[in-house]
């Protein structure tokens, strides 16, 4: 069975270090998806000024990579030169090009790259002629089967001084360079005309030799992609026209008034030729919308949602599930699981099978609980998406009892008994300590929801847009994702049995986790306050005590009616959430220096040039709290957000918004956190991946505000 690596593997370049002086010195790195060579084309620098190189990659079987424009999903080589640059490597610049690709199908999308072996070519020119080249660069790399693995390379390469002669690796570099698409003239092939009909881009080729089977690909600077040409052959076959189709354009703009670099690929030849179309007059934009409906027009068009195979989206929702293990949300059950683990210490194998078996079907039932939840709420038209039960008080309250019933129980004030039908059916002599697993998975998955990991997404957009069935399907697999690390310690037991024995350590760790949930309810509590108000919140917080304080009574001079008195302050607690749910929501909240989110401001502001960030949060979300203060408080993304020309626009989604659903609608996402990028560059947007990065916000800020060449 192939696994599944999560982990950039970066393996240490292998150095020659006796060899003869006059030869070049160069690296290889290998994992089982592929292997990376940079390879020199000469023995030595000579007196040239530019040295050909080659960064030879050969994949494993099944493997692909892709080519500069990627097509409708997929990322290009990134060579990053600048240690070679402006250190003492003798290196002026490296231009890195790219023989020509082949088109094919992965994951229902249409990509452009390669499969088992290429070299891409190098032309390094140097700063002085005559002394040594000594390449240190890094290669990140896109590699892709059923998965899509980033590969992170180091490159090194010392090319001597000494004669330029040809080296063992010239011949293989030059049949790559060959392939490289030429002009006009080299390649016998020419473009005579463009005209543009809707979406259609029609292309007239002329060439010098018979046609085979010509294939075009598109790029321009707006990243429209295109699919494969229809081709239509003259009888003679010296020329041909294709039509190519764009993907859906945004209202009020055209494929005219733009430079497009063409590729044309023809058995062994290759032609790469730019021409500049003009406007035509569907770039002229359509009249304003009536007052009264700027405010449902949406932000940009919405955007394309590949269609996926039901598979590819199993395997994402069992990942997704996976990682929600290790996602913030979760952090405060890592207490319950911790000590579930050092509990079985010095135990028996059949005990931790039968804990972690009912900890992974606590999981399961709550994913099936709330794939169920979401088909009635879909069924009755209310709108849903991932976490949003996070806005309900009711919900909310739910959670805050039941922290502050578990800290109470790991503070040693009650325990937990587990229904004794439930214990029979598993078998074996009672354990009342399976209750307790069997709610921390329910509890797990609960805390859970607000999370939006990577994979996830994807996941839950597929399903929330489909039926029951898939509702079903996806919820599934999510929580079998979840429950994996539970059903490995149920395979293998010893992983918990060879720990100490529980000891008197144990209690003071108890008291300690204890304390953790405590806090996680404090937190939840602070939510509550925004989502009914202050003062209902610090009511709720003194019924906790309330009860914290009766448990602690009870366990020393135990009598019923404390008992009563418990029942009373957490029927209390609920009144409280189950007002705050009728009640007026508190208005949303924005961060000091953004601007509160507008999708019909937002339509201005693109259509006016201008470049927007959009943020959409809430209280509840823990990952967005991660984002915020680990990016987007960063100094660097505080001064491109905050003084320059860039608009930063935050949805607060702490109480039900229909119109912020919506919007996340739009994009496929049920969940947040949710950061988009919108600007000349990108009018439909830019949408982030959940865990943002410093580089993934520039990245999406410079390609928003690049303006379109006319």
């Amino acid at each position: 069975m192939k696994k599944i690596c999560f982990a950039f593997f970066i393996l240490l370049a292998l150095t020659i270090a006796s060899i003869p002086a006059h030869a070049a010195i160069t690296t290889s790195q290998n994992d089982d998806a592929v292997k990376v060579f940079l390879l020199t084309g000469v023995e030595g620098v000579g007196q040239e000024s530019t040295i050909p190189l080659g960064l030879d990659i050969k994949l494993a079987t099944g493997w692909h990579t892709y080519w500069r424009s990627p097509g409708e999903a997929g990322f290009p080589p990134v060579i990053d030169w600048s240690k070679s640059i402006v250190g003492d490597g003798n290196l002026k610049s490296a231009r890195l090009l790219y023989p020509a690709p082949t088109r094919y199908m992965a994951f229902g999308l249409e990509t452009i790259g390669y499969k088992d072996h290429v070299l891409l070519p190098i032309d390094a020119e140097l700063k002085t002629p005559g002394k040594p080249l000594t390449i240190d660069a890094t290669l990140d790399l896109l590699v892709c089967n059923q998965i899509c693995v980033p590969k992170h390379f180091i490159l090194k390469l010392t090319v001597p001084a000494g004669p330029a002669t040809p080296s063992g690796d010239a011949a293989l570099i030059k049949q790559f360079r060959d392939r490289v698409p030429v002009n006009e003239e080299q390649a016998g092939l020419h473009i005579t005309n463009v005209a543009v009909d809707g979406q259609n881009m029609i292309i007239d080729l002329a060439a010098k030799e018979p046609l085979q089977a010509p294939d075009l690909f598109i790029e321009n600077n707006q990243d429209i992609p295109f699919t494969a040409p229809a081709v239509t052959l003259a009888p003679d076959r010296l020329s041909a026209k294709l039509t190519a189709k764009s993907a859906p354009l945004a209202e009020g703009t055209s494929l005219g008034g733009m430079t497009y670099n063409f590729v044309v690929v023809d058995g062994a030849r290759a032609l790469e030729q730019k021409v500049d179309v003009p406007p035509t007059a569907a770039t002229s934009p359509p009249p304003p919308p009536p007052a009264a409906e700027t405010a449902q027009t949406p932000a940009t068009t919405t955007p394309d949602i590949p269609a996926l195979p039901l598979g590819l989206v199993i395997l994402f929702a069992v990942i997704g599930g996976f990682i929600l293990n290790l996602m913030p949300c979760v952090l405060p059950v890592l207490s319950l699981k911790l000590l579930s683990v050092i509990s079985h210490g010095g135990g028996e194998a059949r005990v931790v099978r039968h804990s972690f078996l009912v900890t992974a079907a606590g999981i399961w039932f709550s994913f099936l609980a709330l794939a169920i939840a979401t088909i009635s709420f879909k069924e009755a038209g209310i709108v849903i998406g991932w976490g949003v039960q996070f806005q309900q008080p009711v919900f909310l309250g739910f959670l805050i009892l039941l922290l502050t019933f578990f800290a109470a129980n790991m503070w040693g004030l009650y325990e937990i008994g587990l229904p004794r039908w439930l214990a029979d059916n598993l078998g074996g002599p009672y354990h009342p300590k399976l209750a307790s697993d069997f709610i921390a998975g329910a509890f797990a998955t609960l805390l859970a929801t607000p999370c939006s990991a990577p994979f996830l997404g994807t996941a839950v957009g597929f399903a929330l847009a489909g039926g029951p069935q898939e509702i079903l399907i996806v919820f599934a697999a999510l929580g079998f994702g979840m429950s994996l690390p539970y059903l490995a310690v149920a395979a293998w037991p010893r992983i918990a049995t060879i720990l100490p024995r529980p000891g008197h350590w144990m209690i003071s760790l108890r008291h300690l986790l204890g304390w953790a949930l405590a806090l996680t309810a404090l937190w939840l509590t602070w939510v509550l306050a925004a989502q009914i108000s202050e003062r209902g919140a610090f009511v709720m917080g003194l019924c906790m005590l309330g009860i914290l304080g009766l448990f602690g009574l009870q366990r020393i001079r135990p009598r019923s009616y404390i008992n009563f008195g418990i029942f009373s302050f957490a029927l209390l607690a609920f009144g409280i959430t189950l007002s705050g749910s009728f009640s007026p929501k508190p208005n949303a909240t924005i961060d000091s220096g953004w601007q509160m989110f507008d999708e019909a401001t937002l339509v201005q502001d693109v259509a006016a040039g201008k470049t927007v960030f959009v943020d959409v949060t809430a209280d509840w979300c823990i990952t967005c709290k991660a984002n915020k203060k680990l990016v987007l408080s960063s100094d660097v993304i505080q001064q491109r957000l905050f003084h320059s020309d860039i608009i930063p626009m935050q949805a607060d989604w702490t109480n039900p918004n229909p119109l912020i659903a919506s919007f996340l609608h739009k994009y496929g996402r049920y969940g947040i956190p949710f950061n988009a990028a919108f600007g000349p560059g990108a009018p439909q947007g830019i949408a982030l991946h959940e865990l943002l990065s410093e580089e993934a916000v520039l990245t999406a800020l410079d390609k928003a505000e690049k303006v379109p060449q006319p």
